[in-house]
């Protein structure tokens, strides 16, 4: 006899309920009902704050100390753009063009493949943008012709150009510095943002990605750049498209109407319970709430994409872009107003900064689609009085080479993945405005200190090296001026407490302005 066929029911529910369900289920009931007492009817409806969150709220915003920023957009060039070209100001370099990278500068250090097989060895590639300073200040913002929009808004920026990584390719890089770890599988920044502050705005997700058009979109972007990893999945980002429904499956089918769309939904929920009441596994919760939020999107994502109520000078100031979907420029529009409507995270991708060959044309390509919408964006915040309580993150996963890839010329060139130093700039939120932050060597190529010397920080030490900003330290700081202490936002998964900086990350408090944290 086949031992399936001696089953009773009783026996058949005892297989099917797995350990996790039956710790699932204990947990539910009693505890839970004198739980919600306790908490009140906010936190019993499902507040935006994770009932898992290490400590209860401040009475400010944030869920550890008072934040400075309720808000963050992040502006993320993927394939690294070159800060030599664009912020590092390295006018020496002139008189060193060709010659080789000295071996005393490199120092053993690792670089890739393409470029250690290359029969013209490492030769010295000055950039053939004019700079400028604004501001006037000691510490003001160096900035190239090539974002002459950007540089107007200089005043606002913190620019800081000792960031470093370990990772030397796209994929593990750009993974390191979305999730803190190069392994994939590790949950995103913006759900952890989710998970630790939840949203403003119940009709909308707390976490909205846009993927901005480029004319040079080599590099692929995976959806566990803004994947929930191990949290709830409820945490997510959710992906705006610039073409047919804003999300898929926003409109309804031909022959279904709201109403037609409400009982169904209904009729799912009543299903869905049932299931949790049997097996008590917490992701069906979540397929509930995040099927209630797939239905008031319906309305409020459409309302988010119809720009009627922005007047012309709002438009004009965007640029003519603006108006085609899609474009950086009209994610940005999109950053600003999905602010207004509550909406917390916020992460614009810009594909095609990977410049090995023809970097001048490829890069200018790039900064037109960038520079006006970021500046704009910058202005749009600080004039609705936005910009002290959003942070604006700009930056990609590493930067460019000073040495040349590929044929090279005065006018022509192309750069290798450098991530040893590059830049990433800030605005407001908290962060100092118009200063610069890390220096880097004549070859923009090292770390160094203020009397010129090389720094190799570790970010696997305690200590944390001054000048330098390791990418958990980037992130540390961003968590920090929402609220969030990186120590203490953790996440229980296979019998350890994770979370975004590992074991590792130093908030940067020599960028955080004393005047915003004290208002």
């Amino acid at each position: 006899m086949h031992p399936q066929t001696n089953h009773s029911p009783l026996r058949e529910q005892q297989l099917l309920q797995t350990r996790r369900q039956l710790f699932g289920r204990s947990a539910l009931g009693l505890g839970t009902a004198a739980l919600a007492q306790l908490l009140g009817p906010a936190a019993a409806a499902g507040n935006s704050r994770s009932d898992t969150s290490p400590t209860a709220p401040t009475g400010h915003d944030g869920i550890h100390h008072r934040a400075t920023a309720k808000r963050v957009i992040y502006l993320f060039m993927s394939g690294g753009p070159s800060q030599h070209d664009m912020w590092d100001y390295k006018p020496k370099l002139n008189d060193l063009f060709n010659e080789q990278l000295p071996a005393s500068v490199r120092d053993g250090q690792r670089i890739t493949g393409m470029s250690s097989n290359q029969t013209n060895g490492l030769p010295i590639c000055p950039s053939k943008y004019k700079f400028q300073k604004y501001d006037n200040q000691d510490r003001g913002v160096w900035v190239s012709e090539l974002l002459p929009h950007t540089a107007q808004v200089a005043k606002e920026l913190c620019v800081v150009h000792s960031t470093f990584t370990e990772a030397i390719n796209h994929d593990p890089a750009i993974t390191y510095i979305q999730t803190g770890s190069q392994v994939p599988g590790r949950p995103s920044l913006g759900a952890w943002l989710s998970y630790g502050l939840g949203s403003d705005n119940e009709n909308l997700p707390s976490y909205l990605v846009m993927h901005a058009r480029s004319f040079h979109a080599e590099q692929s972007l995976f959806n566990r750049l803004w994947g929930p990893g191990f949290l709830p999945s409820e945490h997510q980002g959710v992906l705006l498209r610039s073409q047919g429904d804003p999300v898929l499956y926003l409109s309804n089918p031909p022959g279904i109407d709201g109403q037609d769309r409400r009982r169904q939904l209904d009729a799912l929920t009543a299903l869905n319970q049932a299931q949790h009441a049997a097996f008590g596994a917490p992701e069906i919760l979540d397929r509930i709430k995040q099927h209630e939020m797939a239905f008031r999107m319906q309305t409020s994502v459409p309302e988010l994409m119809d720009y009627a109520d922005e007047t012309e000078a709002t438009l004009q100031m965007y640029g003519d872009d603006v108006k085609i979907p899609g474009t950086f420029a009209a994610c940005c529009l999109n950053a600003r107003r999905l602010v207004e409507r509550g909406v917390r995270n916020i992460q614009i991708f810009h594909r095609g900064w990977d410049a090995h060959n023809n970097l001048p044309k490829e890069h200018e390509d790039q900064c037109r689609d960038i520079d006006q919408g970021s500046a704009a964006l910058i202005r749009d915040l600080k004039q609705r009085g936005l910009l002290d309580d959003t942070l604006v993150v700009w930056g990609g996963e590493f930067g460019r080479t000073v040495y040349c890839q590929g044929g090279l010329t005065r006018d022509n060139y192309g750069r290798d993945h450098h991530p040893r130093c590059f830049t990433v700039w800030m605005a407001g939120g908290g962060v100092k405005p118009g200063i610069t932050y890390g220096r880097t060597d004549d070859y923009g190529y090292n770390i160094t200190d203020a009397d010129g010397n090389v720094l190799v920080p570790q970010p696997n030490k305690d200590s944390w090296t001054p000048g330098t900003m390791h990418i958990h330290d980037l992130n540390a700081t961003i968590l920090h001026l929402l609220g969030i202490d990186h120590r203490k936002l953790t996440y229980r998964f296979q019998g350890r407490d994770f979370r975004l900086t590992d074991v590792h990350g130093h908030v940067m408090h020599d960028l955080l302005d004393t005047r915003a944290a004290a208002s």
